[in-house]
Parts: C-alpha cells; sequence; structure tokens
C-alpha cells in the first residue's frame, strides 16, 4: 500500500474567485481567465432582520468613509490581480504596506487550530471552563521551543489548567445542561485524571507524548463545553424555517480518490460541520450529502489557494430540486462575534459593519464554505470551497473574505493533504458519521 507523505504546500494565487464555476461575469489575470469577486460598496438594505440588526449596532461603527472605501476597493483589487493592496508601485515582489484601518479586526494573535476555533465557536458563557481550555491550547505554543526546554513552558501550562479545574470544576459543573449533566461530569472526570497523566509525561520528560495527550484532553473539553449547550439558542427566521436546517453540529468523513500520486492513492478528511451559527448553510450541505450528490464527483479547482467542488454537469450551476426542477440556493449567512443570531442575505460590508468579526472565520487551514456568484449573496447551492493557506490577502483575524462568505464548518483531520489534492481526483463518498439526528427538515427523505 501506498505511504502517506507529509503535507507540501503548493504556490498560492491571490487571484482566486470564490464563487460558482459557470460565472458568466470572467475576469482576466494574464494569460487566465478567473472569476474573481469584488465586494459591492453600495448598502443593500432589505431585510427587516438585518436592519433591525443595523440598529442594535450603530453604536459599534462609524459612517462609511471614502478612506474605508479606498481600502476595501485596494483590497478587492489586489484580490483581482495579485498585485500588493495599496502598493501603487505594483511591484509583486514587493511587501504590501500596513493597513493601518483594519489593524482594529486584530485583538491579538489569531486562533488557527480548527479545534480550538469550534470550542470558540460554542453558543455557551461559562468562564470557568474557558480558563482550563486556553492553557492546555496554549501547550501547542510551548512545543515550538526545541528540545525538553519546552517541558518548562508545558508544565506551567498544566499546573495552570489543572488550578483552573480545581477552582472552576463547580462552576463548569452548574454550567452543564440538565440534561447532559451525567455525561459531562463523566467526561470532567476523565480529563483530571488526563491532566495527572500530563503532568507525570513531562516529569518523565517524555516530549513526544505531549502533543497526543493535549489532543485528548481538548477533546474531553470540547465535550464538555458542548454539553452546556441546552437545545438550538434562537428561533431561524420565518422565511428560511422549512428548509433543510442542521440545528447543532455534525461531521463527516470525505473519501478521496487521488490521482497520478505515487506517494498515496487515497485520503480520507474529517470535517464538523457548525449549525449552531450556520443552520441553513450547514443543512444545505447535510442534505446533500445524503442525497450522495457529492459521491464520484471531480475536484474542480485546485490551485494552491483553494479546493473547490460541487458543480453538476451540465448547465446547471447548482442542485436542481427534483420536488421544484429549479435550482436550490440559500442565503448568505454569517454570525458575528457578540451577536445570538445570523444575519443574512447581506455582507458585513454591506451591512456597514466593518470592524465586526464573523463567529467562523476563515483562519484555519482547511475552512470550508460556500461558493456563490460574484453578484448575488444569496445564489450559493451546492458549490464548496477549502480555504488553502494564508496570502497578503487572507491573513487570519484580518481578512477580505470574513463577512463576504458562509463558512460552516473546518476540515480537523488530514487538513494538509488537501493541498495535495489535484482537478481530476474523485470524491469516492461523504458519509455522515455523526449528528444527523440534528438536522431538520431533511428534503432527502421526501424527495430521493
Amino acid at each position: 500500500m501506498a505511504a502517506m507523505i507529509s503535507c507540501h504546500y503548493l504556490p498560492s494565487f491571490a487571484t482566486s474567485k470564490f464563487i460558482n464555476l459557470k460565472s458568466k461575469n470572467p475576469v482576466r489575470f494574464g494569460n487566465v481567465q478567473t472569476n474573481a469577486w469584488i465586494g459591492r460598496l453600495v448598502p443593500r438594505r432589505t431585510s427587516e432582520n438585518n436592519r433591525r440588526f443595523q440598529i442594535q449596532n450603530k453604536q459599534k461603527v462609524g459612517s462609511f468613509s471614502l478612506k474605508e472605501c479606498a481600502v476595501s476597493i485596494a483590497l478587492a483589487f489586489g484580490l483581482i490581480t495579485g498585485v500588493p493592496a495599496l502598493d501603487l508601485s505594483f511591484n509583486a515582489n514587493a511587501a504590501a504596506p500596513a493597513l493601518p484601518d483594519l489593524a482594529v479586526l486584530i485583538s491579538g494573535p489569531p486562533v488557527k487550530d480548527p479545534g480550538a476555533l469550534l470550542r470558540y465557536a460554542l453558543p455557551i458563557n461559562n468562564k470557568a471552563i474557558r480558563e482550563v481550555q486556553k492553557p492546555l491550547e496554549d501547550i501547542t505554543e510551548s512545543l515550538k521551543v526545541s528540545g525538553v526546554k519546552a517541558l518548562d513552558s508545558v508544565e506551567r501550562n498544566v499546573k495552570q489548567a489543572s488550578r483552573a479545574l480545581k477552582q472552576g470544576k463547580g462552576l463548569i459543573i452548574s454550567g452543564l445542561a440538565e440534561s447532559k449533566k451525567d455525561h459531562g461530569t463523566e467526561l470532567l472526570d476523565k480529563l483530571e485524571v488526563g491532566m495527572e497523566e500530563l503532568q507525570k509525561i513531562v516529569v518523565d520528560k517524555d516530549r513526544d507524548a505531549v502533543a497526543s495527550k493535549q489532543k485528548e484532553l481538548l477533546q474531553y473539553v470540547g465535550g464538555v463545553e458542548e454539553d452546556m449547550v441546552d437545545g438550538f439558542p434562537y428561533e431561524v427566521p420565518e422565511e428560511y424555517q422549512n428548509m433543510p436546517l442542521l440545528k447543532g453540529r455534525a461531521a463527516v468523513d470525505m473519501k478521496v480518490k487521488v490521482k497520478d500520486n505515487p506517494n498515496f492513492d487515497e485520503c480520507v478528511f474529517h470535517i464538523v460541520l457548525d449549525g449552531y451559527n450556520a443552520p441553513v448553510t450547514a443543512g444545505n450541505f447535510i442534505d446533500l450529502v445524503e442525497r450522495h450528490f457529492y459521491d464520484g464527483m471531480e475536484i474542480q479547482r485546485a490551485d494552491g489557494f483553494v479546493v473547490q467542488t460541487g458543480d453538476p454537469e451540465g448547465p446547471a450551476e447548482g442542485f436542481i430540486d427534483p420536488s421544484t426542477e429549479k435550482t436550490r440556493t440559500i442565503p448568505l449567512e454569517l454570525m458575528v462575534e457578540g451577536e445570538k443570531a445570523p444575519v443574512y442575505g447581506e455582507t458585513l460590508e454591506e451591512l456597514g459593519l466593518y470592524k465586526a468579526q464573523t463567529k467562523l472565520p476563515f483562519n484555519a487551514f482547511g475552512t470550508m464554505a460556500m461558493a456563490r456568484d460574484e453578484f448575488e449573496n444569496n445564489s450559493a447551492s451546492s458549490q464548496v470551497f477549502w480555504l488553502l493557506k494564508e496570502s497578503e490577502l487572507t491573513p487570519s483575524n484580518a481578512n477580505i473574505l470574513d463577512g463576504r462568505y458562509a463558512v460552516f464548518g473546518y476540515v480537523t483531520k488530514n487538513e494538509d493533504y488537501l493541498a495535495d489534492l489535484k482537478v481530476g481526483d474523485v470524491i469516492e463518498s461523504i458519509e455522515v458519521v455523526s449528528g444527523l439526528d440534528n438536522l431538520v427538515n431533511p428534503s432527502y427523505k421526501i424527495a430521493g
């Protein structure tokens, strides 16, 4: 059997599009025709829900300024041309200058780990468990120090987490949903035992065993935090309530047959889908998975910047619902930090929320989002993409993708191998491995 290899990173092109692969509005970059998306700068406010959201948030943002407009245009221009934003010399090798207007988006080192992003995205407010979580996550940074010297920092991280768990255990247990309290308490007991085992690993100076034990402990933490969520936290707008909705989380395994690679011939990607923050988007995808829509479909774009698929054969740009014989589309869906429900149909730029951050950001390698037509926010259907790496225009925690495209999940296992996929590689299957019971209004049960 061919052996797996470590991921190699392909060159990144800032000229990427995230729209449907049959767009009628191509933009030419050199000798390559692409379909780059340019954000609208004119606000459109058609949704009553979004009007109410704007009123609630008018204290957070100022009026649309010429400077903000200039920054937006420059960033979008860079996305199309590959020229560093705001660099009037048009030297592609020059470093892009700092963007002071965007500095307000950065509140500290960005979280890039998909597991951590999913934990922080849960609709909970329990400081005690977060104080256990943070030092355990900090072990990753501690391990960047070479040799056994890293273990001194790891020891401090473990002691801090153990102290936080001991002092806050009562508050953590009180935060568990009543129906999940027994399970959550069991996980806490495992967490306590696991931290004692990690302390022994550090004392024994077994550096190689730290990362796997850290991962195990964080899985317990994530499980406890999920047990704090009691039901679905908000009502989806009436106009979308009959669509397939994922009211919670689900996970899928995507098996890809890799062609023309002597090192490995297939790979399984584990993807966690977040219906708490994107119920319509994640529900639509799970519904298509259960219809086996993606099974046998090829990877249709792989340029080192994104991997994209979901464009069916023929003239259709998305999934044709057999019950209507029309393309089923879903609205742009964005959950903003600090808000209790998503906004629909408009980008954050169109809403005037220039400084807002999304709950599911494009921070992680393997961030999964919906592709759509460049000038129609509510045109997403079946085409999805995975962001492969940062570029000058997509630095974590301050990029031009957040607030424009609907993120609804992250690849949490084998994500590095996304970079090895090529156009023509085949998705053999996508299978729901957990959370299918969180899908409501599944259309695949009505019409096959």
